[in-house]
């Protein structure tokens, strides 16, 4: 498994990040008896930089969060099943583990975001990198039914490993 993770930010998260991180990733992929060695990106930046890359590639001129670019387009979420023949080019030719995609993650966001749901940095981050993974998996949360499967898939995730609020 490779996880890189690049912290491009200039503030500073006063929190072992790379652990959490590292440590989410792998329980994401359990939980979703993932087959394969895996590689994710994890990019650690500041507002303004997810800020422009959520108006180049969304189209919305605002800092988020989180912003996750997977590069498989699942049928079905966690569908492994084809992944060899409709994915080949998804395996890192080197490595040979399936190149999940990237995530993209704002400091500031963790901050305030823990300030304002009350808890702390480290269950933010924790949570914004299972959120993330389950977009890699194809998840997502246009409706209320999907929403509603991603919010139980994250928490078991975090609960898992300890993160609770």
């Amino acid at each position: 498994m490779t996880i890189n993770i690049d912290y491009e930010a200039e503030k500073k998260l006063g929190l072992p990040w790379q652990e959490i991180i590292e440590e989410i990733v792998k329980a994401a992929l359990e939980y979703e008896n993932c087959p394969y060695e895996a590689e994710v990106n994890v990019v650690l930046t500041d507002r303004e930089s997810i800020r422009e890359v959520n108006r180049e590639q969304r189209g919305i001129d605002s800092p988020t969060d989180v912003l996750s670019f997977p590069m498989l387009d699942y049928e079905t979420p966690s569908d492994f099943g084809q992944v060899e023949e409709m994915f080949a080019d998804c395996f890192n030719p080197e490595s040979g583990e399936l190149m999940l995609g990237d995530i993209m993650i704002c400091v500031d966001k963790v901050e305030e975001q823990a300030d304002l749901y009350g808890h702390s940095q480290k269950r933010e981050l924790a949570f914004l990198t299972a959120h993330s993974m389950l977009h890699l998996f194809g998840y997502d949360h246009m409706d209320e039914a999907e929403r509603a499967v991603m919010e139980k898939k994250q928490e078991e995730i975090l609960e898992s490993r300890g993160y609770t609020r």
